[in-house]
């Protein structure tokens, strides 16, 4: 088998992305289809996929949380809609204004920073004496991970090869859906042998020392040599990425890098405008407009599931004043929430399978529509009792949860991360995510008030338009990203 089967130079020489992308042959001249990861580019997946479970962790867990938060503070339903928004506002900010600093400091430098300002946030959260402090410090771990959105994805997508992008980058976004379950499991647990109002605190404890482990991981990564490479260091991006590409035997044995454009982008070049500007705006709209409409959805139904499910299932903590009865339905309704959550790593896990064979935006537009008819089908229980009532509602919630994961929910994260050009791929991709933070807190925030007032039927049906809605934006500005050099897009 030869080392590897040659790249074309451009006019200016090869990238990054170029060796990243190399694919050996065998002595006839077959082509192997794979490109083989090296040991550090696994340890970049490994510890960006990290940090979306700890959001699915911490922000699904709050969840099952929010009715001792509720006990504890004696919360109203304004207060308990300002808890529950209050992760999701900071993952707004820490999206927006901590995002696009990867495309000034760097992606390793945010890839840390955002962790350690997680971990102190959290610490914060497991101690809070009050009301006020525990929104403060939700808002704060809601920051980090925000940044993380854009940041995660560009250390996976600038490190890997080009046609395993799609599969890789999504199996780390899927932790998201494990750190759901598992934080499900652990407010199951943790109530299971403390039944004490402060129950949720431990709730929020477990990840600490975990998330430590990762930080100190992260220090031990390669800067991204694309970043570099787009800012003109061509001397320190050849070294990381002769860094990220050591294995043995060694190949290429030396890396000779030259930029893909006349000019190398200055950090002062990547203003905000350039979003709006050209062909970025198409980008900007795909981006950003389809996850916020599927964020209306995904964060409303999975925050609050538990909450929909006891009162589903007759067992609404609304009218239990007492500790013991709080504690039970929140364990009854952990239960169900659990059971649905595992539809969400079904569905990550066909998008894994899809992602790079079928296309992002078909499986987008197929995803909207499958969430719509999975949220029609639970607002119809509104018209039954009994079994027929309880069925609708899971069968509904669980082809949500498996369509959404299979399309807009992977599938916007995805694309935010690839349809923009280097040197403004994370202020992009950053924009995109805190546009769709804001459905989320709105949904977050205006979902207690208006399932007390409206009724869940009449959410679910807002939520049906949404996503149809989405279908056709995803359509209507489609930009397919699937096996594309990412050092090309936006040329």
């Amino acid at each position: 088998m030869n080392q590897s089967r040659p790249i074309p130079a451009e006019n200016l020489g090869r990238s990054v992305q170029d060796y990243i992308d190399e694919t050996p042959i065998w002595l006839d001249g077959t082509p192997v289809p794979a490109t083989p990861m090296t040991a550090m580019q696994w340890r970049i997946w490994w510890l960006a996929a990290a940090g979306k479970f700890f959001e699915g962790l911490v922000v699904f867990m709050t969840g099952v949380a929010l009715p001792l938060m509720a006990k504890e503070f004696g919360m109203s339903a304004f207060q308990h809609g300002m808890v529950s928004a209050a992760s999701l506002a900071g993952i707004l900010i820490g999206a927006l204004l901590l995002g696009g600093l990867a495309d000034r400091f760097g992606r390793k430098v945010m890839f840390i920073a955002e962790m350690m300002i997680f971990i102190l946030f959290l610490a914060l959260l497991a101690i809070s004496p009050n009301y006020a402090f525990t929104v403060a410090f939700l808002f704060g771990m809601g920051v980090a991970l925000g940044c993380d959105y854009p940041t995660a994805h560009l250390v996976i997508s600038e490190n890997i090869p080009s046609v395993a992008r799609g599969r890789l980058v999504l199996s780390a976004f899927g932790f998201q859906a494990v750190g759901a379950l598992v934080g499900t499991l652990v407010g199951y647990v943790v109530l299971s042998n403390l039944s004490d109002v402060t129950a949720w605190r431990l709730m929020y404890a477990v990840a600490i020392l975990p998330a430590v482990a990762v930080v100190a991981g992260r220090f031990f990564v390669p800067e991204s040599a694309s970043w570099l490479l787009a800012r003109g260091r061509l001397d320190e991006a050849r070294v990381h990425a002769e860094r990220l590409l050591r294995r043995t035997p060694q190949y290429p044995k030396s890396i000779q890098l030259a930029r893909r454009h006349a000019h190398h982008h200055h950090p002062a070049d990547a203003h905000p405008a350039a979003l709006f500007q050209g062909r970025n705006r198409r980008a900007t709209i795909l981006a950003s407009v389809p996850w916020f409409l599927q964020d209306l959805s995904t964060y409303g139904i999975g925050i609050f599931t538990p909450t929909i499910l006891a009162a589903a299932l007759g067992h609404s903590a609304t009218h239990a004043l007492d500790l013991t009865d709080i504690v039970a339905d929140d364990m009854l309704a952990a239960e169900g929430a659990a059971l649905i959550d595992l539809l969400l790593i079904a569905g990550i896990g066909a998008a894994v399978a899809l992602a790079d064979k079928v296309g992002r935006i078909p499986l987008q537009i197929f995803g909207f529509i499958g969430c719509a008819a999975g949220l029609l089908i639970a607002s119809l229980s509104a018209y039954y009792d009994g079994s027929v009532r309880i069925t609708l509602i899971f069968a509904g919630f669980m082809l949500f949860n498996f369509m959404t994961n299979l399309g807009p929910n992977a599938q916007t994260y995805l694309i935010a991360g690839e349809v923009f050009p280097t040197h403004i791929r994370g202020m992009g991709a950053g924009f995109a995510a805190a546009f769709a933070k804001i459905g989320a807190v709105m949904t977050a925030f205006m979902f207690p008030i208006l399932l007390a007032d409206l009724g869940t039927q009449f959410l679910l049906y807002v939520l049906v338009g949404a996503s149809l809605v989405g279908a056709v934006v995803t359509y209507a500005f489609r930009i397919e990203t699937t096996g594309r050099n990412l050092d090309d897009i936006g040329l």
